[in-house]
């Protein structure tokens, strides 16, 4: 009896550690008034410069006409194989958004900014990058999607050889002001003189009055690499 506890204390510190592994992160939220608005949201499925990062900063003052978003975030790994540096993670970023710029005035002060709407969306693993931007906006209309993950092994087993990733996003908007969207593909390993080769890149800068709709898709197969700089900058 004795000998059947102890295996089954052994089992459930077991899972709890396993559970423990796991970094799930959610946010929901709805905003619509009028007045300054100021947000920052960063999202990392892992420390340094590795894994997946989403920055977000917005900020302006005016009317809200609408405001949707949602982000959901998760890093697995199996710590009973003893392997850390390589995981299965990703990040899901939705938007849907309207703003009209007009100045507003309170008690604590006037408030005078036309909006800015910063985006950008790193993964590590596959070289890929992602920026949505736009500042001086007059009016700003947006719908905003973007996944980015990394898969490594067969859910089994984590093999560092066999990482697979992608980068998809998909821009959707109307502006009065400036915009610039971009993108960027590097190659994770580094040569002999520690310079990424760089494999594409893209960049839009729009100013005045314009609808976008643009398609990005990145893919990346078995790029593991170690990094101790930043070599994956937003552009």
């Amino acid at each position: 009896m004795k000998r059947k506890l102890a295996v089954l204390l052994i089992i459930g510190m077991a899972l709890v550690g396993m559970a423990g592994a796991a970094n799930y992160m959610y946010e929901k939220a709805t905003v619509k008034g009028v007045g300054y608005k100021n947000v920052e949201s960063i999202i990392q499925t892992q420390y340094g410069l590795d894994g997946n990062k989403l920055v977000e900063k917005e900020s302006g003052s005016g009317n809200v006409i609408i405001e949707k978003t949602e982000i959901e975030a998760s890093r697995v790994e199996n710590p009973a194989f003893g392997v850390d540096e390589c995981c299965r993670d990703y990040i899901n970023f939705t938007k849907e958004a309207e703003f009209e710029y007009m100045p507003v005035s309170y008690q604590t002060g006037t408030y005078d900014q036309k909006w800015i709407e910063k985006l950008c969306v790193q993964n590590y693993y596959i070289g890929a990058v992602v920026v949505e931007m736009y500042t001086h906006a007059e009016h700003l209309q947006k719908n905003t999607e973007v996944k980015t993950r990394i898969d490594c092994g067969d859910g089994t087993e984590v093999v560092c050889g066999n990482c697979t990733g992608a980068l998809e996003a998909n821009f959707n908007s109307n502006v009065i002001g400036v915009a610039h969207i971009g993108w960027l593909s590097k190659d994770p390993i580094a040569t002999q003189k520690g310079r990424h080769v760089e494999y594409g890149r893209s960049v839009e800068d729009l100013t005045g009055v314009f609808s976008i709709e643009k398609f990005i898709q990145l893919w990346g197969n078995e790029t593991c690499g170690e990094v101790s700089v930043d070599w994956l900058p937003c552009i």
